[in-house]
């Protein structure tokens, strides 16, 4: 329209970094993070997240360079979240729970230039460096973040020394573009090589908002922290406790259900036949895949195109998991795509036969699969840990899910052994189905006469 223009005075790029400046103004004196016996205000965490900033730059950190970080829930993990993108660099936390080998292969996608590792953790970093060296990779910068007095250790550059010794008056490095990026997450891999999920600014700075919003977070709140906060940035909440300027208490933190409903940054969330992209009927029983689209959508897969073209295909990001939308609007999931189990034309969700099969009280663990049937394409198929000085049979299995599912959900095929799992504690269903194909199909006379 005329005389209508965009400039410094209208326009500005969104970014979570501006939460933290409000907050030191706005909340200065006020308690920011707690851990133990510390305490920092948001005065405090600002300098000190500026120190971080301005040690990265000396350590060679800028625009898009990758920082990664392997720590639990400490100031050092919260202060990150600002200190890195304030660099123009790029957060990529990574899960406690990896091993040295998988962190080796981050670091090697990731081509971080500095890793930051709690001390508890640097035998694991140590490892993975060396298997990084094998391979004749170039190495990130290894520094401590010890968890007592803030000596280094064997002769590693170390957090709060840095901190310490950090130029003072670094100018914050605003992101040019909102849709720059400003985190690097890592998906748990359970089925091959984890990919990388690129994060805006923008995308970070509106799904915080949502977050505060849908979790209808106060001003000035007490947040206990029970999300661990390398997991997609704790939710992006280290974000909103600075937005909304709230007091951090860092704590170790352990995974939460995943749950899907259309917040307000959303502009949509669609249960969709993923071939035909129509959306299904609101009835609670017709199966589609999970869809999403909007500002707070990932920016793609780091350094795999055609992974992200796949994901969007058709405008929409296709989550990989299925569901059913209610009549009132709320959306159930089902299972993963690839977990689906297809039985004489019928949808089997494996998650609703784990469940049953965790009723049973002599069960530790259990994973469904699909096993080839040549009557019926397929049926699923139960591996099963049982407790301690438990016993059971297949029988019993079988029987037991028959009375609690319908007849032909219930598993056919049920062998106890102990499950095979990714260093993050998930099962690695995609070997399980490997086995089950290599038993081969079931057949009228193999199948089981219960």
């Amino acid at each position: 329209m005329e005389g209508s223009v965009k400039c410094d005075a209208n326009y500005a790029p969104l970014t979570p970094l501006s939460f933290l400046e409000r907050a030191a103004l706005v909340y200065g004196t006020r308690t920011a993070v707690v851990f133990g016996e510390k305490e920092y205000t948001w005065g405090d965490t600002r300098e000190r997240c500026l120190a971080g900033a301005s040690a990265l730059s000396r350590l060679g950190v800028g625009r898009r360079d990758v920082v990664a970080v392997l720590a639990a829930n400490t100031p050092a993990m919260y202060e990150l979240h600002f200190s890195v993108p304030m660099t123009g660099g790029v957060l990529c936390t990574l899960n406690t729970r990896h091993d040295a080998a998988m962190v080796s292969v981050l670091l090697s996608h990731s081509e971080a230039r500095v890793f930051l590792v709690e001390s508890q953790f640097l035998a694991v970093a140590r490892d993975a460096l060396a298997l990084l060296s094998k391979d004749g990779a170039s190495l990130p910068l290894l520094v401590s973040i010890a968890d007592g007095d803030g000596s280094g250790r064997d002769g590693l550059p170390e957090y709060e020394a840095l901190l310490r010794s950090a130029p003072c008056g670094f100018e914050i490095r605003w992101p040019v573009d909102e849709c720059d990026p400003i985190s690097l997450n890592y998906t748990s891999g359970t089925t091959s090589r984890p990919k990388g999920v690129i994060y805006s600014h923008r995308g970070a700075y509106l799904n915080t908002l949502a977050t505060a919003l849908a979790n209808e977070m106060p001003t000035m709140p007490v947040y206990l922290w029970a999300v661990p906060m390398f997991h997609c940035n704790g939710w992006c909440m280290v974000w909103a406790t600075a937005a909304q300027g709230g007091t951090s208490i860092c704590m170790a933190g352990s995974l939460a259900p995943k749950t899907v409903f259309e917040h307000v940054m959303l502009e949509g969330l669609e249960i969709k036949d993923p071939a035909s992209m129509e959306s299904v009927p609101s009835d609670g029983r017709t199966v589609g895949e999970v869809m999403l689209r909007g500002n707070t959508v990932m920016s793609g897969y780091y350094k795999d195109a055609a992974a992200t073209a796949e994901a969007m295909k058709g405008g929409w990001l296709r989550s990989g998991d299925l569901g059913v939308r209610h009549p009132d609007g709320y959306v159930q999931l089902k299972d993963r795509s690839k977990d689906i189990i297809i039985s004489g034309g019928e949808n089997i969700s494996s998650i609703e036969v784990e469940s049953a099969l965790f009723g049973h009280p002599a069960v530790l663990d259990a994973a469904v699969v699909a096993r080839p049937d040549d009557h019926w394409g397929e049926t699923p198929c139960a591996f099963v840990t049982l407790k301690d000085g438990a016993s059971a049979t297949e029988a019993d299995m079988i029987e037991f899910c028959r009375a609690r599912l319908p007849r032909y959900m219930a598993p056919r095929t049920v062998l106890f052994a102990e499950l095979p799992k990714t260093s993050t504690g998930k099962t690695q269903k995609y070997l399980l189905r490997e086995k089950a194909r290599a038993m081969g199909s079931l057949t009228k006379l193999s199948r089981s006469k219960l």
